[in-house]
C-alpha cells in the first residue's frame, strides 16, 4: 500500500492515529454536570458537533489562518456553545482544556504500535501532523505506541489549520523530502485528502473508501503488499 517512491509518512492525529476515552461528548457531560450542566448527553453531542463546524466554518473564512490563541479561543467558544447552563463557565473551559492534554485521555489506534514499529524498522521518516495546538506535544510523549513519530507538525505553531496549502508545505519541509515522496495517511476526505493531495503529497485515507488516491480499513493495512 506504500508507493515505492514514499520516503516519509506523516499521520492525522484524531481519528486516525488517537481518540478520545472516553468520547468527548461524555467528558463534557461528566465535567459539565459537576459544575451545574443538566443538560443529557444527546443534546451535548448534537451541541458539540454543531458548535465544532461553526468553528470550523469560522477558520475558512478566515483563510484557515491560526496560532495557539486562536485555538484557545476555539475551544472556549465550543465549551461555551456546548455547556450554557453552567455556573462558572471559565472554570468549566479550563478542566476540559487541562483533560484533554493528558495522554490518559487518549487511546491509539489498536494497530498503531506495530505498524508505525514495523515502518521504523524499514527505515521511512515518521511524524504526526495535526489540526491541534501545544498540548498534542503532551499527549504524543505520553502514548508509548507513538514513540517511533519523530517529527511533530501542528497548525498552531505553523500557523496553517488543514486544508490549507501552507499547512502541507511545513509537513513536506519537516520530512526533508520533496512532496511526491511524502505519504500523507488520515481520515477526513477533505482535510487530510484534498488538502494534501493539492500540495503534492500522496494520499492515504483511512476508512473513507471513495472516489480517492487509495484507502485502507484498517491502520495495519498500510503493511499490505496488495
Amino acid at each position: 500500500m506504500i508507493p515505492a517512491s514514499v520516503r516519509a509518512i506523516f499521520f492525522d492525529a484524531v481519528g486516525t492515529m488517537i481518540f478520545p476515552t472516553p468520547p468527548a461528548a461524555d467528558v463534557y457531560a461528566d465535567i459539565g454536570r459537576r459544575h451545574g450542566s443538566r443538560l443529557p448527553l444527546d443534546v451535548i453531542v448534537t451541541r458539540f458537533r454543531a458548535a465544532f463546524r461553526a468553528e470550523e466554518e469560522f477558520d475558512r473564512r478566515n483563510d484557515l489562518r491560526t496560532d495557539e490563541t486562536r485555538e484557545v479561543r476555539r475551544w472556549r467558544r465550543i465549551v461555551g456553545a456546548v455547556l450554557d447552563d453552567v455556573a462558572d463557565g471559565e472554570a468549566v473551559f479550563g478542566e476540559l482544556f487541562e483533560y484533554f492534554s493528558r495522554p490518559s485521555a487518549w487511546r491509539c489506534n489498536p494497530d498503531a504500535g506495530a505498524v508505525l514499529a514495523e515502518l521504523a524498522r524499514r527505515g521511512y521518516r515518521l511524524g504526526l501532523a495535526s489540526n491541534y495546538d501545544g498540548r498534542l506535544r503532551s499527549v504524543a510523549a505520553g502514548l508509548p505506541e507513538l514513540r517511533p513519530l519523530e517529527h511533530l507538525v501542528l497548525s498552531s505553531e505553523v500557523g496553517w489549520r488543514k486544508p490549507a496549502r501552507g499547512f502541507f508545505e511545513a509537513v513536506v519541509q519537516e520530512a526533508g523530502v520533496p512532496a511526491g515522496h511524502v505519504l500523507f495517511v488520515g481520515d477526513d476526505p477533505v482535510n487530510d485528502g484534498e488538502g494534501a493531495r493539492a500540495a503534492g503529497l500522496r494520499v492515504l485515507l483511512l476508512d473513507r473508501c471513495g472516489p480517492y488516491e487509495s484507502c485502507i480499513v484498517r491502520l495495519g493495512d498500510l503493511l499490505s503488499k496488495e
